[in-house]
Formats: C-alpha cells, structure tokens, sequence
C-alpha cells in the first residue's frame, strides 16, 4: 500500500514526571506494578493540508487513594497529507492509525526511558499498541 502522507518532523511537545516527596517514591515504587499506560490521540489542522497529531501517554494510578508519582508525554507528529486525499475517512485513519503506528515506537522509547531513570528500572511495556486494530474496532 502506497502512504499517502509524509511525516514531516516528529518531536517530544511535553514531557512530565511528578513526585513531589520521597514518601511518594517509596509509595510508587511499592506500586508500580499497578499502574496502567493509557493514549489519548488529538489532531489538530493547520496550514497546507498539515495535521499535527499527538499522542498523549500516561502512566498512573487512579485506584490508589495515597500520593503517587505521574508520567505524562505528548508526542507530535507533523503530517503532510497528499493533495489527492479528500476523503475525510481516509484523513481519519491517517490520523488515528497510519501516523501513530508509525510514530509509537519513538514515543515508546522515550516513555521508557523517562519511567526507567526515573528510578523505576523494573518497568517494561510488555503488550505492543496496534493502531490499526483499535482503528477499525472503533470504526468499522
């Protein structure tokens, strides 16, 4: 299949990790295991048939009533669309599945990173994320 979109650049537009105390760390790290990675996808349009898409990562807690330690990155993808695309469908998918496949990776690694040096060296992500697959669960 031909792409019938170029990535332009791709870059870390936030990065954040938060644990204001050492009573939060210990915490943190005697829950680390509970903790669950979830997207978020937003566009937006800008100029010339471009689209900047972010994928918002977080790595948090939300059962735990105690203080615990937040991980957030928004990622961005800027992305050129062919001029013979006008379907909005085909602009969707793009967006929500073509794009974020191919820049996850990326995203992945420095999310990793990020959580890994921050003191939590025991944290992988062990389930591989399927854009296309969630699209068409989603869509069709």
């Amino acid at each position: 299949m031909t792409k019938n979109y170029k990535i332009v650049t791709e870059f870390a537009k936030d990065v954040s990790y938060e644990t204001p105390d050492v009573e939060t760390y210990l915490q943190t790290k005697e829950n680390i295991l509970k903790y669950n990675l979830t997207l978020d996808i937003n566009s937006k349009s800008l100029k010339n048939k471009m689209i900047e898409v972010n994928i918002i990562s977080k790595f948090q807690e939300t059962n735990l009533e105690r203080k615990k330690s937040i991980f957030e990155i928004t990622y961005a993808g800027i992305v050129k669309i062919d001029d013979n695309v006008t379907e909005e469908k085909e602009i969707k998918k793009i967006v929500l599945s073509d794009v974020p496949n191919e820049i996850y990776p990326r995203l992945e690694d420095l999310f990793i990173s990020l959580v890994n040096k921050s003191g939590f060296p025991e944290v992988k992500i062990e389930r591989k994320v399927d854009f296309e697959k969630l699209y068409k669960e989603k869509f069709n």
